[in-house]
């Protein structure tokens, strides 16, 4: 007979491997690893503590009393990733297709309600089909605990979900409202009503990745912020993700130290971004040249590729980087560009992250589809979280900056700390060639040559309006910088504002405009 400690280990062996080796060959089988294997990839090697692993559920009926199994489908607990706290909760998909039931809820609850009070980030590896049918409402009512907490921890820790598997409905709400969402392609899906459904309802036929696989929430929905091969790459982007985040909105993010110089000059910059307006460029390369050793995470790098949004890091210090994308739509702002950039400000200001924005902008998008799909009401997003925006903010115009879409990316009018420019700068209501056809309209129509006119009146709003020391002689612009010392002008700035503390008015929170 065996002792009661020896009992406890060989239970607790059977759970850590599963009671159902077949269910786990089919795993494999998928290209999948198991629930353990993956918070072992997840987390630092020998720190996971789990809590609850003996639950079972209660329910009766449609044969449940006789399926009890132990974690009841979700693996919780915490541990450490880079020596630092994180709490996570895995669904195993061996055990009711890791649908949601009542004990399954309740673990979830109480680890989601243990990362708010310790403060610290919360990850999610989702597998699981959805809230379990033969519990019926209460598995339903086990979600709208999760929403409520999703909510509640939104801006306070940083919340990270993984899919890596079919996700369908109450499943998929929960990583919506959180900070990220991973995903794997072929193995994962999101959607709130599956392939089945679509067609009973539209008739129409559609596979689960082609309904909502992960290069489409990557690039076409925008659900999807970062989207990878297998599962071993994703969530080693996980754990480097948390790596730039902050463990709470009471906390900076981790600062490392580099061997690249704060004061390195950036010769490349002179040659990489051309002085006509007209020819596009790679921002990413702007970016690499003046981040620490070239590295940064994009962040829903193939959606609304228009606008970069990225984490990186300078002189060691987490920033969090918005850049117009020359090399697509010319960079401009248009809806989904505008959603993109406004999410990634506010996720910046909720966790403390200083914010560099990189300015080459024509202007907004025009166009009839643009106006009546709300380009007014979503540019307003990324123009209100700016504006509510209270981490330190440095804008860089590089070469363009038109219109609206000058006032939106975070100019001095807006709050932003400082403002520098390149001497490429252009600032104005609009292009030269624009401008004048409005201004000239008359003087343009009248000319024996309105040609000829056209360009005279172009070259002289450009000399009055447009030269690059405009904006400067009005305190519009802090300096005109040689763009070699731009990474060392900006770590400068960035440290001197570490101190920055500003307050917004008393409420209950904003109303912005969705």
């Amino acid at each position: 007979m065996l002792s009661g400690v020896e009992e406890l280990v060989a239970l607790k062996q059977v759970i850590a491997e599963g009671a159902d080796a077949a269910a786990t060959q089919r795993q494999r089988d998928k290209g999948k690893l198991t629930v353990r294997e993956r918070i072992d990839q997840l987390l630092d090697p020998g720190s996971f503590q789990e809590v609850e692993p003996l639950r079972r559920h209660r329910a009766t009926g449609f044969g449940l009393e006789r399926r009890k199994p132990h974690t009841d489908g979700v693996v919780t607990g915490w541990g450490t990733v880079e020596g630092r706290t994180v709490f996570v909760y895995a669904h195993d998909f061996r055990i009711f297709g890791g649908a949601l039931g009542e004990a399954h809820a309740e673990k979830i609850h109480k680890i989601m309600d243990m990362a708010i009070a310790a403060g610290a980030p919360l990850v999610s590896l989702n597998d699981g089909a959805g809230a379990r049918i033969q519990e019926g409402v209460t598995a339903l009512a086990g979600y709208g605990g999760i929403f409520t907490r999703n909510t509640k921890a939104s801006g306070v820790i940083p919340q990270i979900s993984v899919m890596l598997g079919p996700c369908a409905g109450g499943a998929a709400y929960s990583p919506a409202l959180t900070d990220f969402v991973f995903m794997v392609r072929e193995t994962s899906q999101m959607f709130i009503t599956g392939p089945d459904v679509v067609k009973a309802v539209t008739g129409e036929e559609i596979s689960q990745n082609g309904l909502g696989g992960a290069d489409v929430h990557a690039e076409t929905s925008g659900v999807c912020h970062f989207a990878y091969d297998d599962e071993e790459t994703c969530i080693a982007e996980v754990r480097y993700l948390i790596s730039l985040l902050p463990q709470n909105n009471r906390e900076t993010p981790p600062a490392e130290a580099t061997g690249d110089p704060a004061d390195r000059r950036c010769e490349e910059l002179l040659d990489l971004v051309p002085a006509d307006g007209n020819r596009p460029y790679d921002m990413r390369a702007v970016i690499r040249s003046i981040v620490d050793d070239g590295e940064h995470l994009e962040v829903h790098e193939r959606w609304a590729t228009n606008v970069i949004v990225t984490l990186a890091r300078m002189d060691g210090q987490v920033v969090g980087i918005v850049a117009n994308q020359p090399q697509s739509l010319a960079g401009v702002l248009d809806i989904e560009a505008s959603e993109k950039a406004a999410r990634f400000v506010q996720m910046c200001d909720a966790f403390n992250i200083p914010l560099v924005t990189l300015l080459d902008v024509p202007g907004f998008l025009p166009g009839v589809d643009q106006e009546h799909g709300g380009i007014i009401r979503h540019g307003a997003k990324l123009l209100y979280a700016y504006c509510n925006a209270t981490v330190p903010r440095i804008q860089l115009i590089l070469r363009k900056a038109y219109g609206g879409a000058y006032i939106v990316m975070d100019s001095r009018s807006v709050g932003a700390d400082l403002s520098y420019a390149w001497p490429t700068n252009e600032i104005a209501v609009m292009g030269a060639e624009g401008a004048a056809n409005v201004i000239f309209r008359r003087q343009i129509a009248a000319a024996e040559d309105p040609d000829a006119m056209r360009a005279r009146m172009v070259k002289e709003y450009k000399a009055e309006l447009m030269h690059p020391y405009y904006a400067a002689e009005r305190g519009l612009v802090d300096d005109v910088i040689d763009p070699a010392e731009t990474r060392r002008i900006l770590i400068r700035s960035l440290a001197m504002l570490r101190t920055k503390h500003a307050e917004l008015p008393s409420r209950k929170h904003g109303n912005p405009p969705q």
